[in-house]
């Protein structure tokens, strides 16, 4: 059954133009285990000259499935007989591959013959094979460009790249090429890397970045910080959200789908925090109504016992 399916991203950028972390240069992982960099490395030297040849011979898809099923046992750490599948069925068709540990579906794994440039209609066959699964995420590859997406089941069904690898461009001495391999590696999958990096590009993506400047809270910051400076100066909060949104914000980072997600998540929290602040409040109350009421009483008790002396 095919999905109405909304894409996210272009090649090189991730979703509204956010860079990938190798193109910011940044570090991904806080640290990756000696053993698993060992064998990153050593993956990296081995089947770069493999993936070059196939490339040359241009071999179809199943060779290039073959060689896939190599890599993610080899590089990517996992069991290939325990924990990758082949020709996973879904719904009467099959996705080429899929991870599982402990039992429990990862990723689907499209693979298009190395040859092929992979494009919007391979994403739109991946990123339905994991609707109709029910699965997060999704990697579609040709051998030398990996493309991991995450899977939102909005509607229409989204999908976002959140990981972009030219595995013939890796440097295998390079310590961000290593830590981005070690986000969808077996091991990263154990610590959940993959789903907190994608949480941090999202907390500083300019969608989010962008809105949570016009939030009441830190509106009242800068009036507060504009009133220092500009004493004589009647400002109000309302006057900094229009100057904001008219003049300082661009639209695109205001409009559309993932800023209204960005919205209705950062209102979420508000709300949140709100709550928690009024819980608080209520307890710091009903706490000084007690201290008060035992205060009330001893001085009762200590009323009684002069009485008796």
């Amino acid at each position: 059954m095919a999905i109405p399916l909304k894409l996210g991203a272009g090649d090189d950028t991730l979703p509204g133009g956010d860079r990938t972390a190798q193109q910011q240069g940044e570090s991904i992982v806080a640290k990756i285990p000696s053993k698993v960099t060992d064998r990153l490395t050593a993956g990296v030297r081995r089947f770069q000259p493999i993936l070059a040849s196939l490339k040359a011979r241009d071999v179809g898809e199943s060779d290039t499935v073959t060689v896939i099923t190599d890599m993610l046992a080899d590089v990517f750490g996992f069991d290939k007989y325990a924990e990758i599948t082949s020709e996973y069925a879904i719904r009467g068709t099959y996705c080429d591959l899929a991870t599982k540990i402990d039992g429990v579906l990862r990723m689907l794994i499209e693979v298009k013959a190395i040859g092929l440039d992979l494009k919007e209609q391979h994403v739109k066959q991946a990123v339905d094979y994991a609707a109709n699964q029910g699965v997060d995420w999704v990697v579609l590859t040709n051998g030398l460009i990996w493309r991991v997406f995450k899977v939102a089941f909005t509607k229409p069904i989204n999908a976002e790249v959140v990981v972009e690898i030219d595995f013939g461009a890796l440097n295998a001495k390079s310590q961000k090429d290593l830590e981005t391999l070690f986000l969808f590696c077996k091991e990263g999958w154990s610590k959940s890397v993959l789903g907190e990096y994608h949480s941090q590009k999202q907390a500083l993506s300019r969608y989010y970045l962008g809105n949570i400047l016009l939030a009441d809270p830190v509106v009242q910051v800068v009036r507060r910080e504009l009133r220092r400076m500009f004493p004589d100066v009647r400002i109000e909060a309302e006057e900094i959200e229009q100057v904001l949104t008219a003049e300082v914000l661009k639209r695109e980072v205001l409009e559309g789908e993932r800023a209204d997600e960005a919205k209705k998540k950062i209102s979420k929290m508000q709300n949140k925090l709100v709550k928690e602040k009024a819980v608080r409040k209520s307890q710091d109350s009903a706490d000084v109504a007690d201290d008060a009421a035992s205060d009330a009483t001893s001085a009762q008790d200590d009323q009684v016992e002069s009485a008796a002396d």
